[in-house]
């Protein structure tokens, strides 16, 4: 199946290249004074506000605020961020995991888990996915940037 049509179910389990994450040389956006960019996946209105705003404020571009693993997965395919700041459970029929899965195995894009479910097994279920970071509900502002930072640093040695 394509990446421009994949399915929220579906996704290739091959891992995904590691060139294409980030522009010019590989080099992360922040060594060319540009913001990362974001993508928030959170199906209440209210905290997906807070959190934009608050990333928007610590300088990022915030891509896209969804809230079904569809839209997610829509949204990657067209804007590619640099990482996805990804509630578990979403409006529709399909979750977090689903979309983080197909997002990392089709586009490379990992995530940061912000949820109110990070039990064992869940925590397994998405280890497929590569998560970066997890940050369990309620949180606040500060410890998102905290665990954003350190998602994008990760991700910058990873291309290094």
């Amino acid at each position: 199946m394509a990446p421009e049509n994949a399915d929220i179910a579906a996704g290739s389990a091959a891992r995904p290249p590691r060139s294409g994450l980030l522009q010019d040389d590989d080099l992360s956006p922040v060594e060319h004074g540009e913001p990362a960019k974001l993508l928030i996946v959170e199906d209440d209105f209210l905290l997906s506000m807070d959190i934009e705003t608050a990333l928007v404020s610590a300088g990022y571009d915030v891509i896209g605020n969804v809230k079904t693993a569809q839209d997610a997965v829509k949204s990657v395919a067209g804007e590619r961020p640099h990482l996805a700041i990804m509630d578990i459970r979403l409006d529709g029929k399909h979750d977090g995991i689903d979309a983080a899965l197909v997002m990392f195995r089709a586009y490379g894009v990992r995530c940061v888990f912000a949820t109110g479910h990070a039990d064992p097994q869940t925590r397994a279920r998405a280890e497929p996915a590569a998560p970066l970071g997890w940050i369990t509900k309620p949180f606040t502002i500060n410890a998102l940037l905290s665990v954003v930072e350190r998602a994008l640093k990760e991700i910058d040695r990873e291309v290094e």
